[in-house]
This record gives structure tokens, sequence and C-alpha cells, in this order.
């Protein structure tokens, strides 16, 4: 089996969070030159990275099949697993709605409307065979345990739910039994899937969350269902911050940020953008550009504005320019302009495939809101400048209009 990890809790987050802080403006000060390296234009136009071998790969040239693309409707099942130790003090019916409408409504929003996300709550409670302890659930979950937690759901529940409806499970576990850990709550990728009512079940999302659950939970572990890839930082000896790579910045990166709207770079491996609302920079020069905000509903003769400026720097590697606006899914972001980051086609889940650039080094915003202050004030402003030495990239924002409209100039070195 393949585990997508959970990323740490709010508190566990909150102890390293300034001293990540300290480190990262230190280690953002320095930056060399380098050569992009000869490459060649894919399927998916001249500025569409190659997807790579890498888990849950940023390229966006061709589709992964392993995966169903969301664009139109997909079916999910919802079903609540109780156990013998415990008695449920929490309804499914309760525990559905802490989690739908709002995860489908976030992807409505994130994807303008091209996307539908239909749960199918089973509103009653399903007994496991054994007690919660037996399970062992727990973040880091013993794999024998995990397949013997799985197959126990699915036989539970297989009477009642025609598996072959649905192309995603969610197992909700009674939040309030003794040994269920709020952790565990993962996406799990079946490398030898499970066959159920004469389909292939292939992925599962199990929940174990605390209700009221974490904001944004389910739809991050959607993402992964979706391909799209851990943004956040995993710290191999347990220490340091968990946020470095991309802040608040896209919901990937956290389910606690204040700007989970997805980067415009996953909005077009998803399909939600067009080429035609993607400006390519793939030659030396510079060239303004006039930027929708991401967030912002597309209306009938609105889809062919420019939402995302890619700037191809490598063979696996590109610069995009984006603005944010607090609204939609961005509502609650303390900070808004236009948003510069890096992206990696060949870099796996949870290995930094995307990093933000600090607009403003040294400088942070929203402490005690934001999940990585540094980053919180990463946007540029009217009069404001980014240059990238490393990757040959400037950008400088010339003006915003009254309609919420951007002009940027980008130039490559």
């Amino acid at each position: 089996m393949g585990v997508d990890r959970p990323r740490p809790r709010r508190a566990e987050r909150s102890r390293l969070r300034r001293l990540g802080a300290v480190l990262t403006c230190l280690c953002a000060i320095a930056t060399t030159m380098v050569a992009a390296p000869a490459h060649a234009a894919g399927p998916g136009g001249p500025c569409a990275l190659p997807r790579s071998q890498a888990h849950h790969s940023e390229g966006v040239d061709t589709w992964n099949p392993d995966y169903p693309r969301p664009v139109g409707r997909l079916d999910a099942v919802m079903i609540f697993l109780s156990f013998p130790d415990a008695r449920p003090t929490v309804s499914p019916d309760r525990l559905a709605a802490d989690h739908f409408p709002a995860t489908s409504r976030f992807f409505e929003r994130a994807s303008y409307g091209r996307f539908s996300l239909r749960v199918h709550p089973v509103k009653r409670w399903f007994q496991m065979p054994h007690t919660s302890g037996e399970y062992h659930i727990q973040r880091d979950w013993d794999g024998d345990r995990r397949s013997a937690y799985l197959r126990d759901a699915i036989a539970a529940a297989d009477r009642s739910v025609d598996f072959r409806r649905y192309s995603l499970v969610y197992l909700v576990a009674d939040p309030d039994a003794p040994g269920v850990d709020s952790d565990a709550t993962k996406v799990v990728n079946l490398e030898e899937p499970i066959r159920v009512d004469g389909s292939d079940l292939r992925r599962v999302v199990t929940v174990f969350e605390h209700h009221p659950p974490d904001r944004n939970v389910l739809a991050h572990e959607t993402g992964h269902v979706l391909d799209l890839p851990d943004l956040y930082h995993r710290p191999t000896d347990g220490k340091g911050d968990w946020d470095t790579h991309v802040g608040d910045w896209d919901l990937m990166g956290s389910q606690f940020g204040l700007a989970s709207e997805p980067f415009g770079w996953h909005k077009w491996k998803l399909g939600w953008l067009t080429p035609r609302q993607v400006d390519c920079v793939n030659a030396p020069g510079s060239a303004l550009h006039t930027l929708q905000p991401l967030e912002s509903p597309m209306h009938p003769g609105t889809d062919a504005r420019t939402r995302m400026v890619v700037v191809r720097t490598g063979a696996t590697t590109a610069v995009v320019v984006e603005a944010r606006g607090a609204f939609g899914n961005d509502a609650a972001t303390c900070t808004e302009g236009v948003l510069v980051y890096r992206v990696r086609s060949d870099t796996a889940s949870g290995g930094g495939p995307i990093q933000v650039l600090d607009g403003h080094p040294g400088g942070h915003a929203c402490w005690g809101q934001s999940v990585y202050p540094p980053l919180a004030d990463a946007p540029l402003g009217p009069g404001e400048s980014l240059g990238s030495v490393a990757d040959g990239v400037r950008v400088e924002v010339r003006g915003h209009t009254a309609t919420g409209a951007w002009t940027v100039k980008v130039s490559r070195g």
C-alpha cells in the first residue's frame, strides 16, 4: 500500500514555528546563477512540465490514468464505523455534516464549477469485528493492521453498499472510540486493489477526525485522490517547521491555511484552467501581462482571461506568477497581491515540489493566525518587485485596477 501521510496538528507545529521562521529568513538570502537546460515542448505546450515518476508528480503535460480526473461528477460513499468497545455519542448525520457540503463547495469554487464531488452518506453505524484498540490506529500505522482494518470495514458494509457505484470511499470511524487517533486520517493508495462487488477499490480515505474536525481536512485528503502532492516540509528528525515551503498558500500545504485555494498550477494540472488562460514565457525577454485574481469566478466571456504566467526555466522546472485576493476559498487571507512560486515536476510529494518565493524577505504577517507568518506576506503589491537569480526571473507589479486585475512585468534572462 502507498500512503499519503498526514500533517501534524496545530499545537505540535506552533512550538517550532519561531525557530523555523529565523532559519528561513537566513536561508533565503543567498542564490546562485544556474543555466537552464534545453527542453522540448510536450503535448501540453512549451511551458507544461513533463510528468515524472515522482509520487504525485507536478507534471502537467499528461494525466496519470491511475487517478480519477476531476472534471464532471465524482460520486463518493461515506461509511460510518463503530467498535465493540465504545457506543457512539455523535450521529452519522452530524459527522457527515462536519465535512459536507463544505468539502463539495470548496471544490466547486476552486474548479469554477467544472468539478462536482457528490457524497452519499450511509447514515447508520457498521460495527467492526474487533475493538478499536486492536487495530493499533496511529499516524505511522503498521501495514498489516491497516490492511486488516480496511478489509474488516469493507466487509462490514458490503451487504448494504454497492461499491460499484462509487469512485471514492470515505471510512469514518467513531471519533470517541478509545483506540481512534485523529492523526491517522489519510488516503490509502492500494497497490493491490480490494476486489468488491465485481469492481476494484484502489483508494480509500480513512477518517479518524475529532468532532468537530480540522478545517478542510477532507478537501486536503481528497486532493491526494486527485493526484495532488503534499506541499509541506517533512522534517526527517522530527524537528523544524512543517510549513516552510508554501506557508498558508494552497490547502495541500496546510489544511489550516488562511489561503486554501489551490495554486493555479494545480488548477491547470486538474483541468480547471485551460492553456488559453496561461501565458507561457519560454524565451528570454520581458513582457507585460494582465492577471485576473485566481479565486474570481468565471463568467461567460471571461474564461479566456489570463489567470497565470508560467516561466519555463528548465527541463523540469518553472516559475509561476498568479494574483491572489481575499474572497472565495481565500476569504480568510490577510494579504493580497501577486504570488510567485517555483515548481519542480521531478520532486515527490513531501519533498518540496512547490516553493513560494517570498516577496518580503525578513518580513512576516498574521502572527497567531497564519501557519507560517514569514510567508503570509509573500505576495507583491503595486510598485513592488521580486528577482530570483537562481531562476533568472524577475517580476514587477505595475498596477492594480479597480476591477481587481493586476498588471505585471515578467522578465526572463
